[in-house]
């Protein structure tokens, strides 16, 4: 937590220094790294602990609390983290921002991490909101980053939904608080079976209402296939990585400590259903690569909240084992979304041709996560599938064979959304990518005037679509799209990009229409940092078998609750 506060402190007094900047950032985000590696090997080897800030008794003292599942949550996170900044800096760099530093972008990073890290590490509720509360802050800078239309529209639909859920978490909060007299998780652990059953349903349902929405469980997850898409490429990839596993961690925390009794597992097991066909279905629908991930990470939530709904070790086991991989999955598809959006001059699969012929490698790195994330063997994803089946089949009963065939109907149909953007987007002909679009603009100007502003191919059509742009400033390319006319005619002008003064490889050298993709090369450094995510996923088929077993551990200790109280009541206070 420190680390990168300090950090953020130390970035913006260096901000008119471009790689003074970049390299305090990337340097701390690594000391966070290793600091997490070591807390997650203590707490394998000598179980969870905690630390009582300012020496306070407990309960009084704000907790700081490890154990197996916080820790490995902040290896993941902060691992990503780091390869999500490493190919910011790359971004940054090719687009120019040495010319026009914005130099508010890693200061907000780092405390985007620095909150993250603190919700996992938070040993009471009250300071979990807090966490929450410093990441939302965060993220809600770096989504409007740029000051476009469509980031200001998504940043305020992002906003208000958020301010909602902290909202009914504060509320949550207050009423625990007045219902037994503390916030302390380990002290509420032994107060609430205390409380009449229906206070405790009335509690733990405000608490998962409000984890839900951060969560993007259906039906509160409306809100994020608008939001995310709208932001840079490193942005919407630690946003789909990691600010919803936080609301998933909540979920499985509170869950496990305070909720045991498994009152509401049934409402779980259906909202997991609905979670992930609904998601899954709105993914096939869509045309757009960002828009389709958007929809894959919804859909996929559904896998974790049907593990936590199971609520056994083996359930538990495969839903953590299940956030670490999509963790990793979906911050390196998007971040594969912004190559192909470089590349391509776009991201929608209408106008995108070619891409295999024109970039093997980037072909390459979108295939292999795809793949993953679709649950094909042998990789991460098809493991983690299968454990969460097999531990729904030992529970048995009509309601848990449901889900177990939605879970295959998601899967497969996962497989369907990632096979079409291959197929539309790399292996289809570029010249036929370009008639498709072509066809498809004429089929919307001959249309009648009903004031209908859809793409035929899936995705609403924006006002304004920005093409690739510099993170940290500097060159931009912009897509703007005006309705004209009685017929409502689309006239499309694109502004083309500026010579960016850092060597702005990678700008699209195609039209809107998507007929040539750029053969400039993309810029090694993005490259790098995302072809090191994508080794990172293939990483963890390798490690499958210890870190399940890991998870297996974790959620032993989840279930058994005891390693979790013993920390806080043992650690020593107070002197």
């Amino acid at each position: 937590m420190l680390l990168p506060l300090l950090g953020a402190a130390a970035a913006l007094l260096v901000g008119r220094h471009p790689r003074v900047q970049r390299a305090v950032s990337i340097a701390v985000l690594a000391g966070v790294v290793g600091v997490s590696v070591a807390l997650l090997l203590i707490a394998d080897a000598e179980g969870a602990a905690a630390v009582a800030v300012g020496d306070w008794p407990v309960p009084v003292a704000i907790m700081l609390v490890v154990d197996r599942l916080s820790a490995l949550m902040l290896v993941v996170a902060s691992t990503v983290g780091l390869g999500v900044l490493v190919f910011a800096v790359g971004q940054g760099t090719a687009d120019g921002d040495e010319e026009t530093p914005l130099s508010i972008f890693h200061p907000t990073f780092l405390v985007l991490m620095a909150g993250v890290s603190y919700a996992f590490l938070a040993g009471d509720l009250f300071n979990l909101y807090v966490g929450f509360e410093v990441l939302l802050t965060s993220s809600y800078v770096l989504l409007t980053l740029g000051g476009s239309a469509p980031r200001i529209r998504a940043g305020i639909t992002y906003v208000v939904v958020s301010l909602l859920s902290s909202l009914l978490f504060l509320a949550s909060i207050a009423l625990i608080y007045a219902a037994t007299g503390t916030v302390n998780l380990a002290q509420l652990a032994i107060r609430l079976p205390e409380l009449p059953d229906g206070t405790q349903l009335m509690l733990q349902a405000m608490l998962l209402i409000a984890f839900g929405i951060k969560a993007a469980v259906f039906p509160l997850s409306a809100w994020l296939p608008d939001s995310y898409p709208t932001a840079p490429a490193p942005v919407t990839a630690v946003f789909a990585g990691l600010l919803t596993k936080v609301g998933v961690y909540a979920i499985i925390r509170t869950q496990t400590l305070l909720f045991p009794g498994g009152a509401l597992d049934d409402v779980l097991m259906w909202a997991a259903l609905a979670t992930m066909l609904v998601g899954i279905l709105g993914a096939v629908a869509q045309s757009d690569v960002r828009r389709i991930l958007s929809f894959t990470l919804v859909s996929h939530i559904g896998y974790m909240v049907f593990g936590i709904a199971l609520a056994t070790t083996a359930g538990l086991a495969g839903a953590i084992f299940y956030v670490v991989h999509h963790i990793a999955i979906q911050t390196t598809l998007f971040l594969v979304a912004g190559l192909i959006e470089r590349r391509g001059g776009t991201t929608s699969t209408a106008r995108l041709g070619g891409l295999a012929t024109a970039s093997p490698v980037l072909a390459v790195l979108f295939f292999v996560p795809a793949m993953n994330l679709a649950g094909i063997p042998p990789f991460s994803g098809f493991i983690g599938k299968v454990g969460l089946l097999d531990a729904g089949i030992a529970v048995g009963g009509w309601q848990v064979y449901v889900l177990v065939g939605g879970a295959v109907v998601t899967s497969l149909l996962t497989l369907l959304a990632m096979s079409r953007v291959w197929t539309r987007a790399f292996w289809r002909p570029p010249t036929q990518a370009a008639s498709a679009d072509t066809a498809a603009a004429a089929a919307r100007d001959a249309g009648p005037d009903d004031g209908a502003e859809d793409d035929p191919a899936g995705g609403e059509e924006p006002a304004e679509e920005p093409l690739p742009e510099g993170l940290a400033g500097g060159a931009t390319s912009t897509t703007t799209a005006r309705r004209t006319g009685r017929r409502g005619a689309w006239q499309r002008h694109v502004a083309v990009a500026t010579a960016a003064p850092a060597g702005g490889e990678g700008q699209p050298t195609g039209g809107a229409n998507g007929s040539r993709p750029s053969t400039r090369p993309l810029p090694a450094v993005m490259m790098a940092a995302t072809t090191t995510m994508v080794l990172l996923t293939v990483g963890l088929t390798v490690i499958a078998g210890p870190l399940y077993g890991m998870t297996t551990r974790s959620a032993g200790d989840l279930r058994e609750r005891t390693p979790y109280i013993e920390a806080v009541y043992g650690a020593e206070v107070g002197g």
